[in-house]
């Protein structure tokens, strides 16, 4: 590939054939802490420790921390960077940013990715986020009080979803209250707008996220030895467990892919919503130092408060063994499972268990509602939708996209779905965008647009990273994985054939997904190549 000539780094804005003010942050404190809002998750809280734990320990922050500076950081860039480029334009979604970065006809349909990638994640995602809150409750109200081992906390979930029929919830009703309560929030959010919904709600949930996370912590290191029969069951060797590094892991190709893919997940790079956020900026706005800014919280908030609570409490009350075990059956084992049953071993055990699922739902409803608001902002900007209807539209169609996902959830059609959007679908995109960005609209072009405004000098350092590592890395990543997994995911090679059907099923509906954007983008552009011929000369 060549680089484009860096002469006309801007084209002219092309008519929009109405007008249309587009929002502003209010703050740029609001700003850092909405896309904070947007990276911090469920993943830093459940997800971290986990793959930390089952990747080498503290050798997995070797490749942890080489992706986050040969990833993470130059993406993040990348996506800031491409979002104000556009934002200047009057689009807010990548559709429109691609155009003006690549003037072909296919630009348009490749940034149709950056809007149905997240609007995916918001189809299961906010189940998810719904069962946080339920869980908060259950906790004040000691709903789960008196299940003492792991098998009596997975039935109480799966009578919570709907999976199996027990004693603990007569149906999935209460499951499904609590998921419309919680899309419920996230449409009344979207419908208030950047400023006073989105903002909002960042500058009242993180700093609530990081003062819950400061109590549970300073309650996790003040536990000592629950059990004086156990010497060995405490905090700080279930801290060891995560943090001792085990440098033989570093040979296994998986550790690195492991590390890789967490990166994306925590900086929520890859997904379209950071280039909508970045659109809402002003022309000469700083977005390096707010995107290190953004970074910089998450990290914290995944590296010393994800690392230092779950993993930890969980040795200390069950041992290194049983930690073990537990890790290996995933996130949910650990957050779902293992820490109810320690909640109750507590003393004010019930507001403890309240606050970690609150945390964990505020953390679910910030990234929520971000990664909704791309198409959001399609709408409102190409079909001219109020924010309200907006909002309702993109409500009312993840509603009805979500029901698959609630009542076949035990078919496996959610994990479906997270492989396809979280895993392979957000390296996709990324490095559609670092190709457009870098090499098509020019590397020098690119580096300018990201420093216009910064208020710290990057290290040059990051020019040639952001031009041949990143992109490299990105395909790299994207061979070994199907050298890998990629034939077993797509033969699903261990599915039972009783899910089959289920498997296809939700393919269908991410198909169905990409191919609605793409109509919508070739509606829209239609729509606005009739409007400029209409237009006096």
């Amino acid at each position: 590939m060549t680089e484009k000539s860096d002469k006309k780094i801007h084209p002219s804005p092309e008519p929009s054939g109405g007008s249309f003010a587009r929002e502003r942050w209010a703050t740029r404190i609001g700003l850092v802490l909405a896309m904070a809002g947007n990276a911090i998750g469920l993943g830093n809280f459940l997800r971290f420790p986990v793959q930390c734990a089952g990747n080498g320990g503290g050798a997995f922050m070797v490749p942890y921390i080489i992706a986050f500076v040969l990833l993470g950081i130059p993406l993040m860039w990348i996506e800031w960077g491409i979002g104000r480029f556009g934002g200047k334009y009057g689009h807010g979604t990548t559709p429109g940013m691609f155009h003006y970065l690549w003037r072909h006809p296919a630009a348009k349909y490749l940034g149709a990715i950056g809007i149905a990638i997240p609007f995916g994640l918001v189809v299961y995602y906010t189940y998810i986020e719904s069962w946080t809150l339920a869980y908060s409750i259950f906790s004040i109200t000691g709903k789960y009080f008196g299940i003492q081992n792991h098998q009596g906390m997975v039935d109480f979930l799966a009578g919570y979803q709907g999976k199996a029929v027990n004693g603990y919830f007569n149906g999935i009703g209460t499951a499904y209250l609590f998921f419309m309560i919680t899309m419920i929030l996230n449409v009344w959010i979207l419908s208030r707008g950047i400023s006073r919904g989105i903002e909002r709600l960042a500058n009242v949930a993180i700093p609530m996220i990081f003062v819950f996370g400061f109590i549970l912590l300073i309650r996790v290191f003040t536990l000592g030895t629950p059990d004086p029969a156990y010497p060995d069951r405490n905090v700080w060797n279930g801290l060891g467990f995560i943090w001792n590094p085990d440098f033989r892991a570093l040979g296994n190709a998986k550790v690195w892919l492991a590390a890789t893919g967490q990166i994306f997940f925590t900086l929520s790079v890859g997904f379209g919503a950071i280039q909508t956020y970045a659109s809402y900026l002003s022309k000469r706005d700083d977005v390096v130092l707010s995107g290190l800014a953004t970074s910089s919280a998450n990290e914290f908030a995944e590296v010393i408060l994800g690392g230092s609570i779950a993993i930890p409490v969980t040795v200390a009350f069950f041992g290194l063994q049983q930690t073990r075990q537990i890790a290996s059956g995933g996130a949910f084992d650990l957050g779902f499972f293992a820490m109810p049953i320690i909640f109750q071993k507590l003393p004010f055990g019930q507001f403890f268990g309240a606050i970690w699922f609150f945390l964990l739902f505020l953390a679910g409803i910030t990234s929520s509602v971000s990664m909704a608001q791309p198409l959001v902002s399609f709408l409102q900007e190409e079909f001219k939708l109020a924010k309200k209807q907006a909002a309702y539209v993109v409500g009312g169609l993840a509603f009805f996209l979500m029901q698959p996902v609630i009542f076949f959830l035990k078919h496996g059609f959610l994990d479906e779905m997270d492989f396809w959007i979280g895993t392979f679908g957000l390296v996709v995109f990324a490095l559609v965008e670092v190709i457009l960005f870098i090499w098509v609209f020019g590397s020098r072009n690119a580096w300018k647009e990201i420093c216009t405004g910064a208020d710290i000098r990057i290290p040059r350092i990051f020019y040639p990273i952001i031009k041949y590592v990143t992109p490299a890395y990105l395909i790299i990543l994207m061979g070994v994985w199907f050298w890998q997994d990629g034939m077993n995911v797509l033969l699903m090679k261990g599915v039972r054939p009783e899910n089959y059907p289920y498997i296809w099923f939700a393919r269908f509906v991410l198909a169905g997904i990409l191919l609605l954007m793409v109509a919508l983008v070739r509606i829209a552009w239609q729509k606005r190549h009739y409007i400029q011929q209409r237009i006096p000369s």
